[in-house]
């Protein structure tokens, strides 16, 4: 539930700054797509290691390895499958939502598996 809330917000974010971004101002898709990104995950690690995964494992490895899934995460949707889709004429916002699907199960599987794993000691 806290995963979901936390994710809704900042995608919302995300999803305004690239309308604003594209559609007011005029930038390149791949740029406001980028930046809408950028801004959404920043403050979604904060939420989540803050509030959803309550984590206080260290911060520096947490950040590192938030920092490789979030470098995959884009690299795979949100520049290469949500521009391909705009590409092909999906309309920016659906294809930023389609790729959005998909990320969601990613971001909460690595979040969980791999970015606030919690050491089992037995």
């Amino acid at each position: 539930m806290g995963f979901a809330a936390i994710s809704g917000t900042t995608y919302a974010i995300d999803l305004t700054l690239l309308a604003l971004l594209f559609d007011v101002f005029g930038w390149p898709y791949p740029v406001a797509v980028t930046t809408g990104y950028v801004v959404a995950f920043g403050l979604a690690f904060v939420l989540n290691r803050w509030l959803n995964f309550q984590s206080h494992g260290p911060l520096g490895r947490q950040t590192g390895r938030y920092v490789v899934t979030v470098v995959a995460n884009y690299l795979l949707f949100i520049l290469a499958l949500s521009t391909t889709l705009e590409a092909l004429g999906v309309h920016y916002l659906a294809a930023r939502l389609i790729a959005g699907a998909c990320e969601a199960v990613f971001m909460y599987v690595m979040m969980r598996t791999y970015v606030f794993r919690l050491k089992r000691y037995t």
